[in-house]
């Protein structure tokens, strides 16, 4: 990088890990793409180091607040090393976001376990996540036992996961190409809604989408400042809105990205 960091860093990584600085102008040309994409579909060791660290990260999160003991368990479970680029795997487990692929990132931990808290999470609840990503939130409901759809626009990070190895140990993930703010209405009604994208406003059509006595997560600003809403629909169908805390997601999109 142009700081100096990774000047020996093997060829398979695409930036610095201290400072995110580009080591090459061209991170995806057909050659680095399809590296990037071979490395995702072999399959990876959970080493004892990888697990240790798991569960110092989990004590980090019950530190700042996340107390349900299925979050913490499926945190604790899944190889977030796993998600990301080999170059980042001795700091995989710190609790910050990392780049991905498409111009995307991983959100941290404890966005992901404060996000899933707030859902509260049942056995076989259906659940609609909108922004796929990594997958790494879309498989941490899934080893809660939610069955999962989730959309993902953007057509390269689509494909992208398509080729993940650990995609294959939950069945119960169900992938779509889309739109996030249409929703899944040939899917609906869901018993919970996931945004991992901060909207400029609640998207109507997911909360259309969502049942009788279920919870929508959403994050709701711009980049002047962002909120957690957390919304309930009783049995009547009213609606009540709860602002939390300050978040930073990247803006949730319009359309599909090809």
């Amino acid at each position: 990088c142009r700081l100096g960091h990774c000047h020996a860093l093997a060829l398979r990584s695409v930036s610095c890990i201290l400072c995110y600085q580009p080591i090459f102008k061209i991170l995806f040309t057909a050659t680095n793409a399809n590296f990037t994409v071979m490395l995702h579909s072999i399959e990876r060791e959970d080493k004892h180091l990888h697990k240790g660290l798991r569960k110092q990260l989990v004590e980090q999160l019950k530190g700042k607040g996340i107390t349900d003991p299925a979050v913490l368990q499926a945190i604790e479970k899944i190889p977030r090393h796993f998600f990301l680029d080999p170059a980042f795997e001795r700091i995989a487990y710190e609790d910050r976001a990392f780049p991905i692929v498409a111009d995307q990132t991983i959100s941290q931990p404890y966005t992901v376990a404060y996000q899933t808290q707030l859902l509260e999470i049942r056995k076989f609840d259906k659940v609609l996540e909108i922004g796929t990503g990594s997958l790494y939130q879309s498989c941490v409901l899934a080893e809660m036992g939610a069955i999962v759809h989730t959309i993902e626009r953007q057509r390269a990070l689509y494909d992208f996961v398509s080729k993940f190895f650990f995609l294959k140990k939950y069945p119960n993930i169900k992938r779509h190409y889309g739109d996030g703010y249409e929703g899944l209405k040939t899917y609906a009604p869901f018993d919970k809604v996931i945004v991992t994208a901060a909207a400029p406003y609640v998207p109507p059509k997911l909360i259309e989408q969502l049942k009788p006595n279920g919870i929508a997560v959403i994050p709701v600003g711009d980049e002047s400042g962002q909120k957690m809403y957390r919304i309930r629909k009783d049995a009547a169908g009213h609606i009540t809105e709860e602002v939390l805390g300050d978040f930073s997601f990247v803006p949730m999109l319009t359309g599909k990205n090809k």
